[in-house]
């Protein structure tokens, strides 16, 4: 990646990273459009809520692990195989404690957390059996997660989407099985996920050790190096924190749903959330692609090429947000119909999505520039303006628009694109500063 064409790079590299982002989100998608069809509006509430929790949980897992991914990329593109092995053991058995840890936890204290974000009770039940199942398993989605992210940093975005696909299909069977034909609404839902992500790290972890990876996967090479460790997280806790601190922000304005419709309103912001699920994962794709290809350039001393990668991967995601939102503003109530058939659902949706859908104007430049900042390890800035944006101003503004002044989910719904528009221009207020130009991990100076 330090190497040949950028834009070339760039794409061959997004592709297949965004068909995989794309497939995965399919998991919770077809959870709640099977859901939606076979178990009504409090099934679909249910899968919000509960995939909403396990979301935090996940993005931190997945935070930290960029921690990781930086570091592999810069040893690659320094052609550091010894820290590259240390690395790898040490971010591996890091995120299987962890995840352990956060099933136990969460065994316990998943009641009070679903009474905290004010769960409707016609859809607590179904809630509450989503979330169980999902944080048992959820080792199987820390750990494919944290091995897609390996294998990523190192330039392979193909390997993951392989096993994603399988996995997915594997999903989509197991919820028309559990859900369609057996009934098991939320439930089944949550099992036929935590099934196939189980199938897809089996499978990565197969892959690596056949190619014989440098890690062998053998109890006795699971190991924690204090230095590599430092590195993770020096890089990697600002962005665990900025992506739990948004994935909290987003449960607040869950719960904020929660007391402005109850049910209806939970079951269509949540179809909506996995609608939108499908216009991020692109530009999603192509930001964490921008991050891999800045971390293995600015490791190489090459500045100009992450600078000329994100410049690239601004104007694709600019494609794609903004035929998107056209698109949503013409046709909104043929989104939610996707996912049921409930007036009140596809009503309350609709008054959502169309203030909601104002964010895909402003996300393209703000996730492109925060990939090439986290290559270059800059988390700790990225992590100030996450805070910044979903604390200060995301979830008050949620609040005041959507309860305090009456405006109900339209209000709500403006919460994203007030704060992303703040938080772009904080981050061209480093840019222009320059400090961008400084890589965190060795200290040196780019031009």
């Amino acid at each position: 990646m330090s190497e040949g064409n950028v834009f070339k790079n760039l794409v061959m590299f997004a592709l297949p990273f965004l068909v995989s982002n794309l497939v995965q989100s399919l998991y919770n998608v077809a959870d709640m459009l099977i859901v939606g069809r076979f178990a009504g509006p409090e099934g679909m509430s249910g899968v919000n809520i509960g995939g909403q929790v396990t979301f935090v949980l996940t993005n931190v897992v997945i935070g930290l692990s960029m921690g990781a991914t930086v570091l592999i990329g810069q040893y690659v593109g320094a052609n550091n195989r010894e820290n590259l092995k240390k690395v790898t053991a040490t971010i591996l058995t890091l995120l299987i404690g962890v995840g352990f840890a956060f099933t136990a936890v969460m065994l316990i204290l998943k009641g009070r957390v679903l009474d905290l974000i004010r769960t409707p009770a016609g859809s607590y039940a179904e809630s509450d059996s989503y979330l169980t199942v999902t944080v048992t398993g959820i080792v199987f989605i820390f750990g494919y997660n944290a091995l897609a992210a390996i294998l990523r940093g190192m330039g392979d975005s193909k390997s993951p989407l392989y096993f994603v696909s399988i996995a997915c299909v594997t999903n989509v069977f197991l919820d028309l099985l559990f859900v369609a034909a057996l009934r098991m609404s939320a439930f089944g839902a949550a099992l036929a996920t935590v099934i196939s992500q189980a199938l897809s790290m089996i499978l990565c972890v197969l892959y690596m050790v056949r190619r014989k990876f440098q890690f062998d996967f053998k109890p006795k090479s699971f190991s924690i190096d204090k230095e590599q460790l430092r590195l993770i997280f020096k890089i990697g806790v600002p962005t665990c924190v900025q992506n739990g601190v948004t994935s909290l922000s987003f449960l607040f304005i869950t719960s904020i749903i929660n007391i402005i419709g109850g049910v209806s309103a939970s079951a269509g912001v949540g179809a909506v959330g996995k609608f939108n699920s499908f216009i991020f994962m692109p530009i999603f794709a192509l930001s964490s692609s921008i991050g891999t290809m800045s971390a293995q350039n600015i490791g190489a001393g090459r500045l100009d090429r992450a600078v000329r990668a994100t410049k690239y991967g601004v104007v694709m995601s600019v494609c794609i947000a903004y035929v998107s939102f056209i698109l949503v503003q013409i046709f909104p109530d043929k989104v939610l119909r996707l996912f049921g058939d409930d007036p009140q659902m596809i009503a309350d949706g609709v008054t959502y999505l169309r203030s909601f859908s104002f964010d895909f104007l402003i996300i393209p430049f703000m996730f492109c520039i925060n990939g090439m900042l986290i290559g270059g390890g800059h988390t700790r800035f990225t992590l100030f303006n996450s805070i910044l944006a979903s604390v200060l101003l995301r979830a008050p503004v949620c609040y005041i628009f959507g309860v305090t002044l009456g405006w109900g989910l339209k209000g709500a719904g403006f919460a994203a694109p007030i704060a992303s528009a703040v938080s772009l221009l904080i981050i061209f207020g480093f840019l222009a500063t320059g400090k961008w130009k400084r890589n965190v991990v060795n200290g040196a100076l780019l031009e």
